[in-house]
């Protein structure tokens, strides 16, 4: 019960170190700055929201750093989903460490 709570609120079970490690293991990039087009076509914020997630930052965590309520980042996050076709907060994770838009290490 207590996974499927933290899933519900936007968390993560495994820590964000892990999930970077593992991703750089197993993730090719491009050379910085090639993005794909479906990442061009975000808002800033989404981008800034989307970089966040890959961090691994809760709903609560990001509405901190961007000074949003929960209710906007769980919109925006919506939006991502949405947009890029995905099917939940892991695959924006995957998706910006493999395109480059986050990297191993960044803040």
């Amino acid at each position: 019960m207590h996974a499927v709570r933290v899933v519900a609120r936007g968390e993560s079970m495994l820590a964000p170190a892990l999930i970077a490690r593992l991703l750089e293991q197993f993730t090719t990039r491009p050379p910085a700055g090639q993005l794909p087009p479906e990442l061009a076509e975000l808002s800033e914020r989404e981008t800034e929201v989307a970089r966040l997630v890959a961090h691994g930052l809760s709903n609560a965590e990001i509405g901190q750093r961007l000074f949003l309520s929960e209710a906007t980042v769980k919109t925006y996050v919506s939006r991502l989903l949405t947009e890029l076709q995905l099917r939940d907060r892991v695959q924006v994770a995957v998706l910006a460490f493999q395109t480059g838009l986050v990297r191993v290490g960044e803040d």
